[in-house]
């Protein structure tokens, strides 16, 4: 039995299946109005060739990682870097169709694949910037330092992209307020402490993973967290564009999507994580908070303010 505390999205495909009867398939081409805010159940490489050409204008890519890890029965073997190489550029060669001439990607990878991940890209879009993220959980290692890192490479088709960075500020703390003639000096004085809107680096120190005791966590192994797909969402699409991730998983970019009003094209190919996705998918409906993210600016970790806008 769980705690009463423990938010743990588990649903088993039995429990779940009136969520899975949501999922559609896709078999042969479809129109755009038929993939619309849909989760697809399905392969990616069956399920991407049926999409129409130029529905995107954001991809959001979470592949597996080039590791040995079992995805609730659908295990990922890694691979030589020749072979993850391969594996890459056939996605990229499913996905490149289905963005606009003004979308943008993000692809999600960890610090051994992402030279590999970063030169594939290269080949067929404008690699525009490369972002590393701190995971503040990991295991320890004896002989090694503890990985606590992942990138996220950001490329556009072209020189004409979207973004959007007054909507992707960051809440700081301010330290050492500076002030002219008595008055804070870009920074704000509230009764939660001293704080400054920065603008976003390409380092990212402020994202928690998704644990028991967060309404967005699910069973699923790589969960991304909902503020972190927020900053590029936000960043990289404007209200009711059309968001695709091809490896849904639990559904954590279509759901980020609808709660901040864009619309959403999943596929996911584990009924297990479909249950899921469209569980969250519901509830978003009723609450459209993001942890870490209010009144416009996304707060650091821990910050005392940002726990009041949770609650």
């Amino acid at each position: 039995m769980k705690s009463e505390r423990n938010k743990t999205i588990d649903l088993s495909v039995a429990e779940g299946q009136a969520y899975l009867e949501r999922c559609i398939r896709v078999n042969a081409p479809a129109a755009r109005a038929e993939v619309l805010d849909k989760t697809i159940l399905g392969d990616a490489f069956s399920v991407l060739q049926c999409l129409p050409r130029g529905v995107a204008d954001l991809v959001i890519v979470d592949p597996p990682y080039n590791l040995d890890k079992d995805f609730h029965g659908n295990a990922f073997s890694k691979t030589s870097d020749e072979q993850y190489a391969a594996y890459t550029e056939r996605w990229i060669a499913q996905v490149r169709p289905l963005l606009k001439d003004a979308g943008s990607l993000y692809v999600c990878c960890d610090w051994q694949s992402s030279p590999v991940v970063g030169l594939a890209l290269k080949r067929h879009f404008i690699v525009r910037n490369r972002i590393t993220w701190q995971r503040e959980k990991g295991r320890g290692a004896r002989h090694n330092w503890k990985n606590a890192m992942e990138d996220i490479w950001f490329a556009t088709c072209s020189d004409d992209y979207t973004f959007h960075v007054e909507d992707v500020m960051q809440r700081r703390r301010v330290v050492a307020p500076y002030r002219t003639d008595g008055a804070p000096k870009d920074w704000e004085e509230t009764a939660d402490g001293n704080f400054r809107n920065t603008y976003p680096s390409n380092f990212w120190d402020d994202i928690s993973i998704p644990y028991w005791s967060m309404p967005e966590n699910t069973a699923h192994p790589t969960q991304k967290p909902e503020k972190l797909l927020a900053k590029l969402i936000l960043a990289s699409s404007s209200p009711g564009d059309v968001v695709l991730d091809p490896f849904a998983g639990s559904g954590s970019t279509a759901v980020t999507a609808k709660k901040l009003g864009r619309h959403y094209i999943g596929v996911e190919q584990n009924p297990q994580y479909c249950v899921w996705a469209e569980l969250r998918l519901e509830r978003a409906e009723a609450d459209c908070t993001i942890q870490g993210y209010a009144d416009g600016v996304f707060w650091e970790r821990n910050t005392a303010a940002q726990q009041k806008k949770r609650r």
